[in-house]
């Protein structure tokens, strides 16, 4: 039976990593806790290895699938490493319900958040783009040196919350990386949601680094089963999102991530008092 639950909760974990760039890491942590028995010290350093390694699945199937830029989502990884080491570091001086019950906090946030962006705007249109040209590079240094400061504060500032949320909570922080893509660095959504994929694998590693031999070790048989159930579903959720309209698929998500948050924060909230 826990292997069944292993398969079916790391298939909808990669349908969404690979289909929406986010997501499904934020369902992690509450699987390994509350359907397979792992503490959540053990549940946020085992999903980070659920999502790195699922997240790079899905990456190099976008990649095939011409919806990463790599250069783009190298760079945001690279600068969101800090946060990550930093948040992996804080992480083992926590007490496991706190951990738990902030966990819970940040996926009703997650829910709420991914709800208002499902709603209709002014100038919504089909789900696919056409590949982005390359805009205006932040830094450059010949012939001389420019840098677009303001954008690059919003980079250097998104990116480092993204890594600190990696590092301390186990989670991808997809539902950040890709508004700060489409922001920051004025990606269509599919390529978003692509190049996301890269820099959610670079945080990850980065905060296993940081925590390998720090904390309790978590079930590596549960975890490896999720995570190749997971690394498989997200191949067929990258080339979903290039055929699809996601948006669907992005409703259907939420609802199941808000409902999963509810049940989470009743779990783990009255645990404080």
């Amino acid at each position: 039976m826990t292997l069944l639950l292993a398969v079916a909760a790391g298939a909808l974990i990669g349908l969404s990593l690979g289909a929406l760039g986010g997501g499904g890491s934020i369902l992690a942590v509450p699987v390994l806790v509350y359907l397979l028995d792992q503490s959540p010290a053990q549940a946020t350093t085992g999903s980070l290895v659920v999502v790195g390694l699922t997240s790079l699945t899905g990456a190099v199937a976008a990649r095939r699938a011409g919806a990463v830029l790599l250069a783009r989502g190298a760079t945001f990884g690279v600068v969101a490493t800090g946060g990550a080491v930093l948040g992996a570091k804080a992480s083992a001086h926590v007490d496991e319900d706190l951990l738990l019950a902030a966990f819970s906090v940040l996926m009703l946030l997650v829910g709420a958040l991914m709800a208002w962006r499902l709603l209709p705007r002014d100038g919504d249109g089909p789900a696919h783009a056409a590949r982005p040209t390359l805009d205006d590079p932040i830094l450059t240094f010949s012939p001389t040196f420019a840098c677009a400061c303001p954008r690059a504060l919003k980079v250097l500032v998104t990116a480092t919350l993204v890594g600190l949320l990696t590092g301390f909570l186990g989670v991808g922080g997809g539902f950040l990386v890709v508004p700060a893509l489409l922001v920051a660095l004025a990606l269509p959504l599919p390529y978003a949601a692509g190049t996301s994929l890269v820099v959610i694998t670079i945080t990850s590693a980065a905060a296993l680094a940081t925590r390998a031999g720090v904390g309790a070790a978590p079930d590596w048989g549960v975890v490896l089963v999720l995570t190749l159930a997971s690394a498989l579903a997200a191949v067929g959720g990258a080339r979903l999102a290039c055929r699809v309209d996601t948006r669907h698929l992005a409703a259907a998500f939420t609802a199941l991530v808000l409902g999963v948050a509810a049940y989470t924060a009743a779990q783990a909230l009255p645990a404080l008092f």
